[in-house]
């Protein structure tokens, strides 16, 4: 019975689980996203996580210096731990948190598995960069807008003299073309 047992097995002996989670590990912080199965992602991801959170602890060098050494039992890998500590770390520095996403890719072709992409959130171009972009241009407040001045009272009005009578062009041009393509249906 698994009575108390929440952490995923993925069907594989203690050793070869922590190899697995070890290697994926080095790979997703290495290349910023990885493919894998959902399971494994899943799992990755609560491997991983605790793991960038070590590397905001900088009280004191000491403390540096000791976090350093556990990630470096939980990969067991220098390049991997140092672009953790010297790439990754800066730009998590101000997340509370959630520093992964899991993005379903569907079926896998061969055995019908679930895939999944797994990525270090601060490290996508497509999501990042728009919602700074949306952040930065739309200011909403709930404060009621300054009053306008007269002169551009008055230009808005010309300017929608100015539409009105472009569209009412339009509507008799459009009622005109329909007129004539009854009159050669019939």
């Amino acid at each position: 019975m698994r009575h108390g047992n929440k952490n995923n097995n993925l069907s594989r002996t203690a050793s070869h689980r922590k190899a697995l989670l070890m290697n994926l590990g080095c790979q997703l912080i290495t290349y910023k996203r990885i493919t894998t199965t959902l399971a494994k992602a899943k799992t990755l991801r609560t491997y991983i996580e605790p793991l960038i959170t070590k590397t905001k602890a900088t009280e004191s060098k000491e403390s540096i210096m000791h976090n350093h050494r556990i990630v470096f039992s939980y990969l067991n890998d220098k390049a991997a731990v140092k672009e953790l500590f010297t790439v990754v770390a800066p730009k998590v520095a101000d997340r509370p948190g959630g520093y992964t996403r899991i993005i379903k890719l569907g079926a896998r072709i061969g055995d019908n598995a679930e895939m999944a992409m797994i990525e270090l959130v601060d490290f996508n171009e497509i999501y990042g960069n728009s919602i700074s972009e949306a952040g930065e241009t739309v200011k909403k407040t709930r404060r009621a807008g300054k009053k306008k001045v007269a002169g551009t009272t008055e230009e808005t009005t010309e300017s929608t003299e100015v539409s009105t009578e472009a569209t009412a062009e339009n509507t008799t041009e459009t009622t005109s073309d329909d007129a004539e393509t009854e009159t050669t249906e019939a």
